[in-house]
């Protein structure tokens, strides 16, 4: 849901809600909303600055501080640790009990203009191997039991299903922030396609973390998913007799572009560019170059330029001819051949150019992407941008917090 202050302007959306559960018959309390605000941050927004809700839309009092939220060991997040959860539920009239797995729950507002959550979607395992799905109810949340204690194993199917829409970085940024157990359980529900893009925007730690837990044969699966370069640098961090054994599973051709990857220096052209550019022969039309760099899978990092080469067209290919920027393709007719178009000037890195070199190279040419030869003169890859900044950005980078300081003058957080 998305949320607004006062006036009507959307401060951020609603990324999971804060409850504390206590032991009792007490329904738990929401304490507050987890809110995604511009800039990928996430911040606490306490209930007693939440004015309404309902009509799709959180109201505020518009006072937002801009810490980054950090949970408290005694709370829990409905929707990343309930969702999927297995736990008992009474049912007192009949006098028994069994197993449920939690599909949703409710929050409520009481009189005394607290929230609660009061009510649990719920359904019943089906006995035997049958796939059809059991049978579905509500109970109330003081009819389950061992709710706070967590499963040896939680599915993930409902809490994907609740960031169906999120893109990869905001994805990893979500499963970053999950206790270590339940993002491992998280991240091996995805898809190898999907937890490839994550994997790519998580931390080294993460990384690591999530991959080791994967058998060999899923993780070469993943590992072929990714994008070389980030392949490469994962790999890297890993055992050398582990990533051996992942680059033995994985297709050959795969494994080849992140073995020559591996071979260089991280913090040089050959470490840090990809071997899968925009490739064409100069008898290429700008109507054929436009229609591949408009393909959804390629970075727009990837697709300011195409790169005219002689065959084979794979890297290493032929001779390397130059690069047509995508804004000159745009002014041309389409049965243009991009061979007529090449520009020249811009001098290709050779796989030993240090960082600073290549970042030198960027400004003077005001490019986002740079073309990578050898000494025979093939192309052997381009280094992009968004991988310089990478390396140029702390190492935890995607951690840090940004010293925004608190534009709303509110206190720190306190409940």
């Amino acid at each position: 849901m998305a949320v607004f202050d006062p006036l009507g302007d959307q401060v951020g959306r609603v990324r999971d809600v804060v409850a504390v559960f206590r032991a009792g018959r007490q329904a738990p309390r929401v304490v507050g909303l987890v809110v995604e605000v511009p800039g990928r941050r996430r911040v606490f927004v306490p209930m007693t600055r939440v004015t309404s809700i309902g009509a799709g839309q959180v109201i505020t009092t518009g006072l937002v501080n801009l810490r980054r939220f950090e949970q408290r060991p005694t709370e829990t997040l409905l929707i990343a640790e309930m969702l999927d959860r297995t736990v008992g539920v009474v049912d007192r009239a009949a006098g028994q009990s069994a197993r449920v797995t939690i599909e949703d729950v409710a929050i409520e507002e009481t009189r005394s203009r607290e929230w609660r959550v009061t009510r649990a979607f719920v359904r019943r395992p089906r006995p035997g191997r049958l796939r059809r799905r059991g049978e579905a109810f509500v109970v109330e949340i003081g009819q389950l039991v061992d709710v706070g204690i967590v499963e040896q194993r939680q599915g993930a199917a409902n809490l994907l299903a609740a960031f169906e829409e999120l893109k990869a970085p905001d994805l990893a940024e979500v499963i970053h922030e999950l206790a270590p157990k339940r993002r491992l359980e998280v991240a091996s529900a995805l898809d190898d396609e999907r937890l490839a893009d994550v994997l790519e925007e998580l931390p080294e730690d993460d990384q690591v973390e999530i991959l080791s837990v994967l058998n060999n044969e899923r993780a070469a699966d993943v590992l072929e998913a990714m994008q070389p370069d980030d392949a490469a640098d994962l790999l890297s961090e890993l055992p050398p007799e582990q990533a051996e054994q992942l680059l033995a599973l994985m297709e050959p051709d795969e494994a080849a572009d992140v073995r020559r990857l591996l071979a260089y220096d991280e913090n040089t052209a050959g470490g840090l560019m990809t071997p899968e550019p925009v490739v064409l022969p100069p008898e290429a039309t700008v109507a054929e170059a436009l229609a591949l760099v408009r393909m959804e899978d390629i970075s727009p990092a990837l697709a300011a330029a195409v790169f005219v080469c002689r065959p084979p067209l794979e890297t290493p290919t032929g001779t390397y001819l130059g690069l047509v920027h995508i804004q000159r393709m745009l002014r041309e007719a389409p049965h243009e051949v991009v061979g007529g178009l090449v520009d020249r000037d811009v001098e290709p890195l050779s796989p030993g150019a240090p960082l600073e070199h290549i970042t030198r190279h960027l400004a003077i040419y005001n490019l986002v992407s740079l073309p990578v030869t050898d000494e025979s003169g093939r192309l052997v890859g381009v280094v992009t941008v968004d991988d310089v900044l990478d390396h140029l950005l702390p190492e935890d980078w995607r951690e840090a917090d940004d010293d925004l300081g608190d534009v709303t003058g509110e206190l720190p957080r306190v409940r």
